[in-house]
């Protein structure tokens, strides 16, 4: 029973080591039933199965650069808008507009260009201080409602994905590292054929050691095929 468990793809490892403990839950085997070694084997696999998908990081960075890019857009939509109108001294209110957008200039006119937390930070005071009762009248007097609602919505929905994704990573990171669980694992197994190699003459074993073994050319074979279908 001879195979290289650390050449083993990740997948095909998990495969085997499930196959091996169903086979030997299965009954079939009265020598192996209860037996210390199985449970071991059981537990490693499980701990192996919890981590051995998982990204290093939580997959959730889409999610917020998405978040980010549409804070953005009604970030600058806004700013654009307050910055053209100031501009038609012929039009009614357009010291209003000069108002709204010197509070932009104030907490500076490139937040979207500022890293995650330094936009969140600065894009907070800004929305604060048009919140006030005067700034307010003057965002209705320019009908710009909606406009100042919705960017106010697009960075608190940035908030809150950012937050779940810092909460996920820092998850992840209090996992037990998945290269000392594969090790165990790897060790757990390689135990176990060991055992049934040193007692594949004795009759009760040998059935056990025979189907074990098919198992292991199975995932030997799954290896095979792999590196096969992606030569180096």
């Amino acid at each position: 029973m001879k195979i290289t468990l650390t050449k083993l793809s990740t997948k095909d490892l998990a495969t085997l080591a499930q196959r091996v403990i169903s086979n030997a839950q299965s009954g079939k085997y009265p020598v192996i039933t209860n037996h210390p070694l199985t449970a071991t084997l059981e537990t490693s696999w499980k701990e192996y199965d919890k981590v051995y998908a998982k990204q290093i990081y939580s997959g959730k960075g889409k999610d917020v650069a998405s978040a980010d890019y549409e804070r953005d857009l009604a970030y600058n939509n806004l700013k654009a808008f307050l910055n053209g109108y100031r501009k038609l001294s012929s039009a009614a209110n357009y010291q209003v507009a000069e108002d709204l957008y010197g509070i932009f200039k104030k907490f500076g006119l490139d937040l979207d260009r500022l890293s995650y937390s330094s936009q969140t930070a600065q894009m907070k005071k800004l929305i604060e201080e048009l919140e006030t009762p005067g700034n307010l009248q003057k965002i209705a007097i320019l009908a710009l409602d909606a406009a100042f609602a919705d960017m106010k919505a697009k960075h608190e929905d940035f908030e809150i994905i950012f937050a779940d994704q810092a909460a996920a990573n820092a998850d992840l990171r209090q996992l037990t590292s998945a290269t000392a669980i594969r090790r165990g694992l790897e060790k757990n197994l390689k135990t176990y054929f060991n055992l049934l190699t040193a007692m594949k003459d004795v009759p009760e074993w040998e059935l056990l050691y025979s189907d074990t073994n098919e198992l292991v050319k199975a995932a030997k074979n799954s290896e095979l095929r792999r590196k096969d279908q992606n030569p180096s």
